[in-house]
């Protein structure tokens, strides 16, 4: 792969110059890319197990639904307290049900 002529043909596409494109090209040309963390899996995997929409599930854990969207998008790690709910609600899943009367 010619990254050097990807870049430009993406950069004239564009209209303009980006910067860390060919950063970018080359970490896919050689298998970098995203990196699943294991609490964003364990985020994942909790509500996924509780069959609740993200904002439910948020509602539920009293957290705002945009930082569980960073949580499972990998965009920030969830508190220590937060991973342990998490462990909890993912082995028991009716567990999200008492924390509405929590």
């Amino acid at each position: 792969m010619d990254i050097e002529k990807i870049a430009r043909a993406i950069e004239t596409d564009a209209g303009m110059t980006l910067d860390e494109l060919r950063q970018g090209l080359a970490e896919m040309q050689a298998g970098c890319g995203r990196v699943t963390t294991e609490a964003q899996l364990l985020v994942r995997s909790a509500r996924a197990k509780t069959g609740l929409s993200q904002q439910a599930f948020a509602e539920r854990i009293l957290t705002p639904v945009a930082t569980l969207r960073d949580w499972e998008q990998g965009r920030f790690t969830p508190p220590g307290g937060v991973l342990c709910l998490l462990k909890l609600i993912g082995k028991h899943p009716n567990l999200i049900g008492e924390l509405n009367s929590a």
